[in-house]
């Protein structure tokens, strides 16, 4: 009785993590609209925050109390499913273009970054306050570039009100009760998936790559399907490609900071399939700047096969 309950806290969790997101983007973009800041710069900041709050929420909650297998178990599994299972999918609903900015500087950029978490897996065997630095110095760097496209973007853009008009004091009730449902959720989930890995035998890194996993990756994976059903390729990649970087440089930057992370060996072989992943999307989106539903079911097919690795030797 106790298990069907942490089970049914576990789905409670989930839906205010990702409930709260929602509320925490709509509420935070209606005030930066209020204050007339440019719509990209909100959906390259606020949003890209918004989709990834659930992995920041649940790997630092973890890493606050001591479960950092659930922490970058998440971030790893998050990561792997967003290109794989995600991407995946939406190429199978619809083909998807990829513009020239991405192939040039985004996914190149994700492969970069992916590598260091490799090479500090390896080399260091763990994750500490220099790999927080590290992450730290990439984040800012990807943050200007950011807003450097931003400023270009805005010359020929001609700005659309896409919020809903709502009085500003409703704006900060969202934003700040969005926030609130994201940390409670995230307290949630991590102490009932914890409880469910002990009855199940699981460690904790295999449920944060899996469940926890999953979970968390819900924003991302209504946002892109709903793009690519709407013929917004450029979301629905830019998607998945930002929270990647945002889980590596952010995420993991601040769960690092607050406590040291052990690196298993289990560990180092999921940072090289997401390493694999990262490398798949960029070959794929580079030879003919697209993405097609073959893609979608090779990517699909490579997860099987890694989620029965997972079954089988962990």
């Amino acid at each position: 009785m106790e298990l069907v309950l942490n089970f049914i806290l576990l789905v409670v969790g989930f839906v205010l993590l990702i409930k709260g997101a929602d509320f925490f983007v709509e509420g935070a973009a209606g005030i930066a609209d209020k204050f007339h800041i440019p719509q990209m710069i909100i959906g390259l900041t606020i949003v890209a925050f918004g989709t990834s709050a659930p992995e920041a929420a649940v790997s630092i909650s973890a890493g606050l109390k001591g479960t950092a297998g659930i922490a970058l178990g998440n971030v790893l599994g998050s990561n792997i499913m967003n290109i794989l299972v995600i991407l995946g999918i939406t190429c199978c609903i619809r083909e998807l273009h990829v513009q020239g900015p991405t192939v040039k500087f985004d996914m190149p950029f994700l492969l970069m970054i992916t590598s260091i978490l490799v090479a500090l897996c390896v080399i260091q065997g763990k994750l500490n306050v220099i790999s927080g630095v590290i992450f730290t110095v990439f984040f800012i760097i990807f943050f200007v570039q950011l807003f450097r496209t931003a400023k270009k973007g805005q010359q020929n853009e001609t700005e659309e009100k896409t919020t809903k008009k709502h009085n500003i004091w409703v704006l900060i009730l969202m934003t700040l009760g969005g926030m609130a449902a994201i940390i409670f959720g995230s307290d949630v989930t991590v102490d009932n998936a914890t409880e469910i890995a002990s009855a199940f035998g699981m460690s904790d890194s295999l449920i944060g790559l899996t469940v926890i996993a999953f979970g968390t990756s819900l924003p991302e994976l209504i946002t892109s399907i709903t793009a690519a059903r709407k013929g917004n390729a450029d979301i629905a990649i830019g998607n998945v490609i930002g929270s990647n970087i945002f889980n590596i440089l952010f995420i993991l930057g601040i769960t690092s900071f607050i406590c040291t992370i052990p690196i298993e060996l289990n560990f180092v072989i999921d940072a090289i399939v997401g390493l694999l992943a990262a490398t798949f999307l960029y070959f794929f989106a580079v030879k003919d700047k697209l993405l097609d539903r073959k893609n979608g079911i090779v990517m699909l097919l490579v997860y099987v096969a890694y989620f029965v690795y997972l079954l089988v030797a962990r």
